[in-house]
């Protein structure tokens, strides 16, 4: 059962941070066409990815990472970097619900009121991606700090 946990638990972790990362590539990649249908497709198709991807990610790496550290006999609270992991995960987690969600539905709003109009503000979305895209870094280099604890598992 350890090795099964495991298994689906790196399964989350690839489905979680390749999400983020793919994000934040999409974007950028879409924001060079300064197109405010564009920037609203994307932005549409990153906050669904957020709720199939990202959301489902962290319930799978918190189910199965309490169970592999149940069954492979590792005290939650008392491994250093388990704990120090779950801290990081849930720093990104604060940031992805105060920061990153509210703005990515702002920027989707901006672009989508800007497709509607013909007129796109585009250094007022600019203005706002930066700050998106700042966030989600955070947001991404967490629990990425909290990949490296996880595979060198150092005495903390």
């Amino acid at each position: 059962m350890y090795l099964l946990a495991k298994l689906l638990h790196v399964i989350g972790v690839i489905a979680f941070l390749g999400n983020i990362t793919t994000g934040l590539f999409w974007h950028m990649h879409a924001a060079r066409t300064k197109d405010a249908k564009c920037l609203a497709h994307t932005m549409d198709g990153i906050i669904r990815s957020d709720r199939l991807f990202t959301i489902p990610g962290v319930i799978v790496i918190i189910a199965t990472g309490v169970a592999a550290a149940i069954y492979g006999h590792l005290p939650i609270l008392g491994t250093g970097w388990i704990l120090w992991t779950l801290a990081l995960f849930l720093v990104s987690g604060v940031i992805f619900m105060i920061r990153v969600a509210p703005l990515q539905r702002r920027l989707r709003a901006l672009a989508q009121a800007g497709a509607q109009s013909g007129s796109f503000d585009y250094a007022a979305y600019r203005t706002l991606a930066v700050r998106w895209e700042l966030w989600g870094a955070a947001a991404l280099l967490t629990p990425l700090a909290g990949l490296v604890l996880m595979v060198l598992k150092p005495a903390l």
